[in-house]
């Protein structure tokens, strides 16, 4: 019995490292939020509004993406841990609210979230659970404010046209760290702001100055839709 017990232990310690070794693999996160008015208005997704209604006119949260310092990033990291709603039963309504899926058909955002953790999350498990990884990202997003950093500085959901370098410095003054902004196109080919990524260290703890920066660019003169 006590070899038998032995032999079962060394398996489940060795599975464990297995995973630990995968998901610690990696350099920092990038945490990202969208804007939704450019996801819908764009020239290349269709928009469906959640199950629960129209969301908040705010930045949602796309999602906290674990990435290497050569700019690549891991994926898919343990098939053993799907995503399981009930671990997170507690943040349900918080992620409704900052987290809504607007692809289509529309959703209650499981979906958006199963992708989220299987994809992502996964490659993060040895540093944050599936409570703690959500949690986190529900925290960042409350800590980081971009809307209110935005306005302060003049910069509004309007539908108006802003310096891309106006942007960038209002979300750098506002969160103390320089984002990278991505840009899409409107139905009518207006660049137009449509992501926001900062940089995040390992524990998920505090933003830091991103190691690289996504490729990609906007126009120097970007839309900010309104929604």
């Amino acid at each position: 019995m006590k070899s038998k017990c032995s032999v079962l232990i060394n398996l489940l310690v060795c599975q464990y490292l297995a995973v630990l070794g995968v998901s610690q693999d990696f350099d920092f996160f990038y945490f990202v939020q969208q804007w939704p008015g450019s996801f819908c208005d764009s020239d290349k997704s269709s928009c469906c509004y959640p199950t629960t209604g129209k969301p908040a006119a705010d930045f949602g949260i796309h999602g906290l993406w674990p990435n290497y310092n050569d700019g690549s990033y891991p994926q898919n990291c343990d098939s053993n841990n799907p995503f399981n709603e009930s671990e997170i039963s507690d943040l349900i309504s918080s992620m409704r609210k900052n987290w809504p899926s607007l692809s289509c058909p529309s959703s209650n955002g499981e979906s958006f979230w199963t992708h989220e953790w299987e994809k992502h999350g996964t490659c993060s498990e040895s540093v944050l659970d599936q409570h703690d990884y959500f949690e986190t990202t529900l925290g960042l997003k409350q800590q980081t404010k971009l809307l209110q950093s935005l306005q302060s500085a003049g910069i509004n959901p309007n539908g108006k046209f802003y310096s891309l370098a106006d942007i960038r410095d209002a979300i750098k003054e506002g969160t103390g760290y320089t984002p990278w902004i991505e840009c899409n196109k409107d139905s009518s080919g207006n660049s137009q702001l449509y992501q926001v990524y900062l940089c995040v260290d390992k524990s998920g703890s505090n933003l830091i100055e991103c190691p690289v920066f996504p490729k990609g660019k906007c126009g120097s003169q970007i839309e900010f839709p309104t929604f």
